[in-house]
C-alpha cells in the first residue's frame, strides 16, 4: 500500500482500537502499544522515520500544553508535597535504579547511557491514567496528586536525560560547570513561558476566524518549544508555565465560537499523536529485532523484564516509604497537614503507585536519542518493551484493582459547580433585572428557575435548554462568565469546576449567536 493508504488504515484502526478500549473500559494508550508491537512485524509494513530532533517538539509539545491548561495552580499548591517528591524523588530513584540495573545487565555500557535509559522510563504517562481516573470515582485529591505529577514529572526527567546525553555527547561533564547552567536555564524558562503567556495573547486574540485561531494556537506552540530550546531553556518547563499561564487569561478573551472548536481540535490532534508516536517506535523495533541473532533477542527481552520490573517495584517502593514518613510524622507532631486526607491510605498507596503505566513521553526521548548514539537500539527497544509491558500489565488491571479497593470520592467538584453555577446565574438575572421589557420578564422567569434548579441538585447537575438569540441574553452570559473568572480567581471554585461552568456558558452563547 501506499503511504497515505497506510495512513488512512492505520487511524482508522487506532479509531476502532479506542472504541473497543472503552468499550472494555481499558486505557486506549494500551492497545494502542499492542497494535504497535504488532505491526512492527507485518509483512510489507511500511518503513517510515524521523528526524530525532523532531520527536520531542512534534509528540511533546502540544500534548504537554493541552495537559497543563487544564492544570489547577490551586490544586497543585494544595498538593505540593506529594506531588514534588514524585516528581523528585520517584523520578530519580527510578532513573538511578534502571541505571544501575541496566550496568549489571550490559557492563559495556557507558553509565551515562544508562542514565538516558533510566530518566526515558522514569515519568509516567498522562493519558493512560487519567483514561482509567476517568472511568471510576476515586478520591479528588489522589486524582490532583496523580495529574501534578503527570505534568511536571516530564521536566525532571527531561532534564536528567539531557545532562546524561550531554555527557555521552562531550564525553566528559564536570557537575560544576553545567550546576549554573541549569539553574540559569530553569529560572529563564520560567520567566520565558510566563512573558509568552503575556505577549502572545495579544497577537492571537486578534484573529477571529476559528481555522486560522486554531493554527496560529499551535504554530504559537512549536514556536514557543524551538525558541526555547534554541536559547538553552526547557522546552518541557517553558511550555508549562505558558499554557498554565495562558489558561487564566485566555478565557476572558476568546469568544465560545473559536473556544468550542478549538478544544475539540486539540483532544483530536493529542490522540493521533499518541497514535502517530506508537506506530513509529513500533515501526523502529522491526528492523532491530532483524538484526538481532536468537541468543541476542532472548537476552534483550530478558534485559526488558528485569528493567520494568525495576520501574515498578521502584515506584511502589518509594510511595510506600513515603507514606510511611509522612504517618510517622504526623503521629509525633513535626507535619500537621491542614488536610485530614493528606496522608493515603495503604489501599491508596498502591492505587498511586500503581498508576506508572509509561507512554508517549518514553517514546518521545527515546526517538530523539542521536543516530550515533551508544546502544541506541537497545535503549529504544527497552523503552518500547517498558511502556508496552507497563500498559498492558498495569493499565489492564488497575481499574479491576480501584473497584475491589472500592475507594471513595467525597467529590468536592460537583458542589463548587452547584455553587458556582448558583452564584453566575443570579449575576445574570441581576444584570437584566432593571430591563422593563417583556424579553427581559421572559429571562428572568428562565433564570429563576435554574436558580432554583441549582438549589435543589446538590450534585451540581448541569442545566440545559434551547436560548434565543437575542442581546439581552448575551449580556446576562456574559455577566455570569465575569462571576465565574471572578469565583476561580478568588479560589472559591477550582479549575474543574470553572471549566464544567465555562463549558456550559459557551453552549448558551452559542445558542444565543454569540
Amino acid at each position: 500500500m501506499s503511504t497515505f493508504e497506510w495512513i488512512i488504515a492505520l487511524l482508522l484502526g487506532a479509531v476502532a482500537l479506542s472504541a473497543l478500549a472503552r468499550r472494555i473500559k481499558v486505557p486506549y494508550p494500551t492497545f494502542l502499544a499492542i497494535g504497535g508491537a504488532l505491526l512492527a512485524f507485518v509483512p510489507a509494513s511500511p518503513s517510515w522515520t524521523l528526524q530525532p530532533d523532531l520527536a520531542l517538539a512534534l509528540f511533546v509539545a502540544p500534548v504537554l500544553l493541552d495537559a497543563a491548561y487544564d492544570t489547577s495552580l490551586r490544586d497543585l499548591r494544595n498538593n505540593w508535597v506529594p506531588v514534588s517528591t514524585l516528581v523528585v524523588a520517584a523520578v530519580g530513584l527510578t532513573t538511578a535504579g534502571v541505571a544501575l540495573v541496566t550496568h549489571r545487565l550490559v557492563p559495556d555500557m557507558p553509565w551515562a547511557a544508562a542514565v538516558a535509559l533510566g530518566a526515558i522510563v522514569a515519568p509516567p504517562d498522562a493519558a493512560a491514567a487519567v483514561a482509567i481516573l476517568r472511568q471510576v470515582r476515586l478520591p479528588y485529591r489522589m486524582v490532583k496528586v496523580l495529574e501534578g505529577e503527570s505534568l511536571l514529572n516530564d521536566a525532571s526527567a527531561l532534564l536528567i536525560y539531557r545532562i546524561a546525553v550531554g555527557a555521552v555527547v562531550m564525553e566528559h561533564l564536570k557537575w560544576s560547570e553545567i550546576a549554573p547552567t541549569i539553574a540559569l536555564a530553569l529560572g529563564g524558562s520560567v520567566v520565558a513561558g510566563y512573558l509568552a503567556a503575556r505577549i502572545m495573547p495579544l497577537f492571537i486574540t486578534r484573529i477571529t476566524e476559528a481555522p486560522s485561531a486554531i493554527i496560529v494556537q499551535f504554530a504559537t506552540t512549536f514556536m514557543i518549544w524551538i525558541g526555547a530550546e534554541h536559547l538553552g531553556l526547557s522546552g518541557i518547563l517553558t511550555i508549562v508555565v505558558y499554557a498554565m499561564a495562558v489558561a487564566r487569561m485566555a478565557p476572558a478573551r476568546m469568544p465560545a465560537r473559536l473556544r468550542v472548536p478549538s478544544y475539540a481540535v486539540w483532544e483530536t490532534t493529542v490522540f493521533v499523536l499518541n497514535v502517530l508516536a506508537f506506530i513509529l517506535i513500533g515501526l523502529q523495533v522491526q528492523p532491530i529485532w532483524s538484526r538481532l541473532a536468537e541468543d541476542v533477542r532472548w537476552e534483550y527481552c530478558v534485559a526488558a523484564a528485569w528493567i520494568l520490573l525495576t520501574v515498578i517495584l521502584v515506584r511502589l517502593a518509594w510511595v510506600m516509604t513515603y507514606r510511611t514518613i509522612l504517618r510517622i510524622l504526623v503521629a509525633y507532631g513535626i507535619y500537621c497537614p491542614t488536610d485530614p486526607n493528606a496522608v493515603t491510605s495503604p489501599k491508596g498507596g498502591i492505587i498511586v503507585s500503581w498508576c506508572g503505566m509509561r507512554g508517549l513521553v518514553t517514546l518521545a526521548t527515546a526517538f530523539a536519542l542521536p543516530e550515533n548514539f551508544p546502544y541506541r537500539d537497545f535503549i529504544l527497544f527497552i523503552a518500547f518493551a517498558v511502556v508496552l509491558g507497563s500498559l498492558v500489565i498495569q493499565g489492564l488491571t488497575l481499574r479491576p484493582l480501584i473497584l475491589a479497593f472500592d475507594l471513595k470520592d467525597d467529590d468536592p467538584v460537583a458542589g463548587e459547580v452547584a455553587r458556582g453555577r448558583a452564584l453566575a446565574y443570579q449575576a445574570a438575572l441581576d444584570e437584566i433585572d432593571a430591563d422593563p421589557s417583556e424579553e427581559a420578564e421572559i429571562l428572568r422567569l428562565e433564570y429563576r428557575a435554574l436558580l432554583m434548579q441549582a438549589e435543589n441538585d446538590p450534585n451540581g447537575g448541569v442545566a440545559s435548554g434551547e436560548l434565543p438569540a437575542d442581546p439581552l441574553r448575551r449580556r446576562a452570559i456574559d455577566a455570569a462568565r465575569k462571576t465565574i473568572f471572578d469565583l476561580r480567581a478568588t479560589e472559591v471554585i477550582g479549575d474543574d469546576a470553572f471549566h464544567k461552568l465555562e463549558e456550559e456558558l459557551d453552549r448558551a452563547e452559542l445558542s444565543a449567536g454569540g
